[in-house]
C-alpha cells in the first residue's frame, strides 16, 4: 500500500481532528528523523499511522485488543485507551500492509513509552506530544526545549512533563513510563 492510499484508508476511519492529528505528527516525525538521523520514510510512515487504532471506541479496546491476542494489564483494564497503541501495532499489518517492526515498535510505545526505545520509537513518542495542532500548557516550550537539546534529553524532558501532568490529575502512571524515564537516568 503506497503512502498516499494509507493515508485515504485512515483518512475514511478516523475522525477528521484524528487524522489532522495524525498528519501532523507524521510531518513532525519526519523532521525530527531528519535532525536525528532516523529513517525518515519509517518515521513518517509510523507518525501517520501511530493512532490507527482509534477508529475504535474507548469501550471497544479489551474486546479488539482480546481478538488479537493482545496481554492486557491492570492499568489498562482500568484505562482501554491505553490499549489504541499495541492494537495499532497489529492494526497496521491488517489493514495498512505494513509488515515492519520496528514502525510496529514505535506504534506500540508512542502512548506509554517503554524499555530500550530505539531512536525512532523516541521521535514518535515526542512527535505524538508536540505536533502542530497540539496546544495544551507547556507544549511551547517543549517544542523550543527540541531545537537545542539530544533525543535523550528531549525524551526525558517529555517524559518527566507527561509523569508530572498525571500526577496533578492523580492519575495511574504506567510501568513502561516509569521504566523509560529511569533508564535515560541511569
Amino acid at each position: 500500500m503506497t503512502v498516499e492510499e494509507m493515508k485515504e484508508t485512515l483518512k475514511s476511519r478516523l475522525k477528521g481532528s484524528r487524522y489532522i492529528h495524525s498528519l501532523g505528527v507524521a510531518d513532525t516525525a519526519l523532521e525530527l528523523a531528519k535532525k536525528f538521523g532516523v529513517n525518515e520514510e519509517k518515521a513518517y510512515i509510523a507518525g501517520l499511522l501511530h493512532d490507527s487504532a482509534r477508529e475504535f471506541e474507548n469501550e471497544a479496546m479489551i474486546d479488539e485488543a482480546k481478538k488479537r491476542n493482545i496481554e492486557i494489564g491492570e492499568v489498562e483494564e482500568k484505562m482501554p485507551l491505553l490499549l489504541h497503541a499495541n492494537i495499532g501495532a497489529v492494526l497496521i499489518k491488517e489493514r495498512y500492509d505494513v509488515d515492519d517492526e520496528e514502525i510496529g515498535k514505535a506504534i506500540e510505545t508512542h502512548t506509554v513509552a517503554g524499555r530500550n526505545m530505539t531512536n525512532l520509537q523516541k521521535i514518535i513518542y515526542f512527535a505524538d506530544m508536540i505536533e502542530p495542532s497540539r496546544d495544551y500548557p507547556g507544549v511551547n516550550e517543549l517544542r523550543k526545549f527540541a531545537e537545542n537539546h539530544t533525543l535523550d534529553e528531549i525524551m526525558l524532558e517529555a517524559l518527566s512533563e507527561s509523569i508530572a501532568f498525571i500526577l496533578e490529575k492523580y492519575g495511574l502512571i504506567h510501568p513502561a513510563t516509569v521504566f523509560a524515564r529511569n533508564e535515560l537516568l541511569m
